[in-house]
């Protein structure tokens, strides 16, 4: 944990340096989530996620974004026991994504990158299950969007889980699933230093 975290630092104190242009900024959005693998039925959740991201530009049309996110997912869950009831499973994060983005002089922007998510709380409606969420959550993003000469713009992310949602056992739910989640953002990415 210590290493990722020493790592990250880094990497971004390394990116500001060769950065020709620097920029920060609030975003805020919706998410759209749900759990992909598993042996149970799930409906789509609708959460949202909040923060705030730098960016770091490298020539005309590259930059890394690194950001900081309130985020909540999770799933409508059937309950095996009444199939006609589904139980809100929600579990917040602070996610760290790391984007790499790629844009064009219109300002259409593709972006792609990990996400390393910190758990901070777990509810599950009526359900009761020990260690429903680990503590650490690993992804892979990647997204399209457009931002504005000065800073607003919209984007949209896919966020796919690399590793298990939980590591439990006793539960009527098999625990080999992860998050899949859809983010729909508004930003600004307000400049400090252009190029």
């Amino acid at each position: 944990m210590k290493k990722l975290a020493l790592t990250l630092l880094f990497a971004t104190i390394g990116t500001f340096t060769m950065a020709q242009s620097f920029s920060f900024g609030p975003k805020a959005g919706i998410n759209i989530s749900n759990y992909t693998g598993g042996d149970f039925k799930t409906d789509s959740k609708v959460g949202y996620h909040f923060g705030g991201m730098l960016n770091f530009g490298i020539g005309n049309h590259f930059s890394i974004q690194p950001e900081v996110l309130f985020s909540t997912v999770g799933a409508k869950v059937e309950d095996k026991q009444n199939v006609t009831s589904k139980d809100n499973f929600k579990v917040s994060y602070v996610t760290v994504p790391v984007m790499l983005k790629l844009k064009t002089t219109g300002g259409f922007y593709v972006e792609a990158g990990p996400q390393v998510g910190f758990r901070t709380s777990t509810d599950l409606g009526n359900q009761t299950i020990d260690n429903f969420a680990k503590n650490l959550d690993l992804s892979l993003g990647g997204g399209i969007g457009y931002q504005s000469n000065i800073g607003l713009g919209i984007g949209v992310r896919y966020i796919a889980g690399l590793t298990k949602v939980g590591n439990f056992s006793g539960s009527n739910i098999d625990p080999d699933f992860k998050n899949s989640v859809i983010q729909a953002s508004l930003f600004w990415a307000i400049p400090v230093v252009k190029k």
